[in-house]
């Protein structure tokens, strides 16, 4: 049985898509997940499941969830062995202490092609970013609702992504972690 962490793109923001978290538990156990917990509304579940390939886990969610509520929401699922690498990885680790500033961009495969000089054309003064092979990592001590750079990420990068700042990404690996 392996420990997962699914991250949902998308749910219970502004209104739209609206999916609350006892009916995505209920979701996920009725697709054979195990000691399902959820974190905040805006889409974090740790799961364990016998099924090997996240890809199927993530695509038999997506549909189930379509199926239920009517719209299929992107799901980054990531064995807990992952989301541990990428906190090894961060590359601010004095961001750490202030949590709602560094966020870490998941995503669903490794660029080919990133505009790098497009991001850096646009990062604000204090900015600082580092890809990685599956993750993008951002300090915005400034905020991320004022950054220009944020809200290119995914389009400059041309893959899917969903991004979780410190403070979730610490707390999931903590309920991952207590699943084994």
């Amino acid at each position: 049985m392996r420990t997962y962490i699914a991250l949902f793109r998308g749910i219970n923001v502004g209104g739209k898509n609206k999916l609350p978290m006892k009916d995505l538990v209920a979701a996920l156990e009725d697709l054979e997940c195990q000691d399902v917990a959820t974190y905040i509304q805006s889409g974090n579940a740790v799961l364990r499941s016998e099924e090997q390939d996240a890809s199927l886990l993530s695509d038999r969610i997506m549909a189930t969830i379509g199926e239920r509520h009517g719209f299929e929401p992107r799901v980054l699922m990531l064995a807990s062995e992952e989301m541990e690498r990428a906190m090894r990885s961060n590359p601010f680790p004095e961001a750490e202490s202030e949590p709602k500033t560094l966020h870490l961009y998941f995503l669903a495969s490794p660029p080919e092609r990133p505009d790098l000089t497009a991001l850096e054309a646009i990062q604000g003064d204090r900015e600082r970013f580092v890809l990685g092979d599956v993750v993008f990592y951002l300090h915005a001590p400034d905020g991320l609702g004022r950054s220009k750079l944020a809200a290119s990420v995914e389009k400059l990068l041309g893959v899917p992504a969903t991004a979780r700042n410190w403070r979730t990404v610490c707390k999931v690996m903590e309920m991952a972690q207590q699943r084994g």
